[in-house]
């Protein structure tokens, strides 16, 4: 479980906190995606999370300490986060609020997309997104970020729509003989993502497995990725994302819901909004398939394969809206894929 030098930081961080420094015994939790380790115990009446980097060094400590230093800032203006109670510099052991086990997608699997109890918490989130992308910035510094420190042209088109190409289309479907002009509509669509204003918070993981139902409230977590970027991208990513399958017409009203929030925070230009959403919630899709290839071939994790046909589904039909004419041939290879995925992804 622990190694003695995490379990000595961890005593520390207790202690540091007024808590007792022993700990009996932790519960380890899973964590989706992600290779980090996560570890529930109890202090007392209080439970708290411990969560451990990766093993790929130094990216995991840089991580961690990312999550560590994001997560105080945005806790201390406000935002809908666990609380961190401490950080261990020399392990990368943080100490988090524990916010238990209900995510927003266990709700949607219980009552459904369309029930009074999902759609109080969509808007919940939404409400609690436009705060954190605006009340947050205040303070917020780019070298605490891990990664980028802004969501810009490069990281679009080498880790969404590239990652789409090589991850999808190419190891997972086998489809080597791509068009030429598939990266020039790439550069397109990332030159257009860039037009939208990006001196906003970005999250850039904001779907129903990243937000805990505690207590009633909905809380953001894995935010450690968050860095500068535009509005768009995160209300998109919850939107469309495929765990759920909210239909379009709910997708609408919801967005209609998140940009009333927004208004509340910042002066906003709805048709701007409108006009760059296109092009945010496309790369969103794009990445999300290379990610769902990619962890399911390469990482081993079959829970992701089944949401592959469903966002493909949704790319498929964002790109045909009247937008979708700029990208001739990322469609065709979508329908391709469609096909591809028939075969090989089982229901």
């Amino acid at each position: 479980m622990f190694t003695d030098q995490q379990r000595h930081s961890l005593g520390r961080l207790l202690a540091v906190q007024g808590f007792s420094p022993e700990v009996a015994a932790a519960e380890r939790m899973a964590g989706d995606g992600s290779d980090r380790r996560f570890y529930r115990f109890a202090v007392g009446d209080l439970s708290l999370l411990a969560v451990l980097p990766g093993t790929s060094q130094p990216q995991g400590m840089a991580e961690a300490r990312a999550a560590s230093a994001i997560g105080r800032h945005f806790f201390r203006h406000g935002a809908a986060v666990p609380r961190v109670y401490g950080f261990a510099e020399d392990c990368g052991l943080i100490l988090f609020e524990d916010l238990g086990d209900t995510k927003l997608h266990d709700l949607v699997l219980q009552y459904g997309v369309e029930s009074p109890e999902v759609d109080t918490c969509y808007r919940q989130a939404l409400a609690a997104l436009a705060h954190l992308q605006t009340e947050t910035r205040d303070g917020f510094k780019p070298d605490w970020c891990w990664d980028t420190p802004r969501y810009d042209r490069d990281l679009m088109l080498a880790r969404e729509s590239g990652y789409f190409r090589k991850a999808l289309c190419e190891d997972f479907l086998g489809m080597n003989d791509l068009p030429r002009k598939l990266e020039q509509e790439f550069v397109f669509l990332a030159e257009r993502a860039m037009q939208e204003p990006a001196d906003f918070i970005l999250h850039r993981d904001f779907q129903s497995r990243n937000l805990m139902i505690c207590e009633g409230k909905v809380r953001i977590i894995d935010f450690q990725g968050a860095r500068l970027g535009s509005l768009g991208y995160d209300p998109a990513s919850l939107l469309i994302d495929p765990y759920a399958g909210l239909s379009s017409a709910r997708q609408q009203i919801l967005l209609g819901f998140y940009l009333d929030a927004l208004a509340a925070h910042i002066p906003l230009d709805r048709g701007r909004f409108i006009e760059g959403y296109y092009y945010m919630a496309l790369q969103r899709n794009l990445q999300v398939l290379g990610a769902f290839a990619f962890l399911s071939k390469n990482r081993g994790k079959q829970f992701f394969r089944q949401f592959i046909k469903p966002a493909a589904a949704t790319v498929h039909a964002h790109l045909a809206a009247p937008q979708g004419r700029d990208f001739p041939c990322l469609r065709a290879v979508v329908e391709q894929a469609r096909n591809f995925l028939e075969a090989v992804v089982q229901e």
